[in-house]
């Protein structure tokens, strides 16, 4: 069965960090390009960062620019988002796909439709 992982949500604090995984099973993840989207209550879902299956490709969207940090350990079959400095508008269901193609780039990453495999969802609340 083919199937996203997705874990390391929570509440946490402004300023504070975390880190979320997102394990593949059934597929190799080193053929894909990964993306991380979010969705906040109310709000459409949005694409933040993406990698390249070789991490020759790295891309964030400018709200996450700087804070959050993505990489892949395809040994591991996983891909992290490193999120630091948390904002309280990063609350939200966060996301991981994957697509079969070998690069990353703003136009990859707002074509959710293209995107063959999903997480289920982590929820990170950002709240004192």
């Amino acid at each position: 069965q083919l199937q996203f992982v997705e874990s390391g949500g929570g509440l946490v604090q402004p300023g504070g960090s975390l880190r979320l995984s997102c394990a593949a099973s059934g597929f190799t993840l080193e053929y894909y390009a990964i993306g991380w989207f979010r969705q906040a209550p109310g709000k459409e879902r949005e694409g933040i960062s993406c990698i390249g299956h070789r991490d020759d490709y790295i891309y964030y969207t400018d709200s996450v620019k700087g804070r959050f940090t993505i990489s892949r350990d395809n040994a591991k079959n996983t891909v992290y988002l490193q999120m630091n400095s948390l904002k309280p508008e990063d609350t939200a269901v966060y996301y991981c796909a994957a697509v079969g193609m070998s690069v990353c780039s703003a136009s990859t990453l707002g074509s959710q439709a293209w995107y063959e495999y999903w997480g289920q969802g982590t929820q990170v609340t950002v709240s004192s």
